[in-house]
């Protein structure tokens, strides 16, 4: 599978992660992102031995969008040093049921079954926090941008259900769901500073010309 480079330096590469893929190997043992960009290193650069590519952050297997990855390690713990400092804005769009509020906060404690790969509201939970605004309705759909303030596993898909809101196409919080629709979530934007030159860098990318995302272009 061909990957979408956005931007690649010596310390960092940028890419569209493909709906469908996982970011690092899981138990379905598919081919994985973090494989095939470390393979696409090792080739394009014509590297021996193991190649190293650091994973800072992740998207849900189902999920598209913007990724970062860090080629050294010392670009590594200055990207997760932003993502501890909430320096590293990361800009969600979403395609939610029912019209939700023009904009909003939720904060909500989740809690993850990692037997069943699931995350629930409980008190036991840590506190995620995101904002969001809607920016379009059509057919009895919202779409939203979101920017989270806190980055824990299913956490969008989750608190949104929880307000009353899923995402359409998700299968294990959306209880509408169609088999064979595709998540209605996607990485739009991510903004950081370089690790090394400090600058700020910004990569975005349009909504995907798939469905329901294609009813808001």
């Amino acid at each position: 599978m061909k990957i979408n480079i956005l931007y690649e330096d010596n310390h960092l590469l940028v890419v569209e992660k493909p709906i469908n893929i996982p970011v690092q190997e899981d138990n379905s043992k598919d081919k994985d992102l973090l494989t095939m960009l470390k393979e696409y290193i090792k080739e394009e650069y014509k590297k021996p031995g193991n190649v190293y590519l650091g994973l800072v952050h992740r998207l849900d297997r189902p999920v598209s969008g913007v990724m970062v990855f860090a080629k050294t390690s010392k670009a590594a713990s200055r990207l997760s040093n932003q993502i501890r400092e909430n320096k590293l804005v990361k800009i969600y769009n979403a395609v939610v049921e029912n019209k939700i509020d023009k904009k909003g906060r939720l904060e909500d404690y989740l809690l993850k079954n990692n037997k069943t790969n699931t995350v629930s509201v409980n008190e036991k939970g840590k506190l995620c926090i995101l904002n969001y605004k809607r920016l379009d309705y059509k057919d009895n759909l919202s779409l939203v941008e979101i920017r989270l303030e806190t980055g824990r596993s299913h956490q969008i898909r989750v608190q949104m259900s929880h307000n009353g809101n899923p995402l359409y196409g998700d299968q294990k919080y959306n209880k509408n769901a169609k088999v064979g629709e595709q998540i209605a979530l996607f990485a739009k934007r991510l903004e950081f500073d370089h690790p090394t030159t400090k600058d700020h860098l910004i990569f975005e990318l349009p909504l995907p010309d798939r469905e329901p995302f294609k009813k808001f272009k």
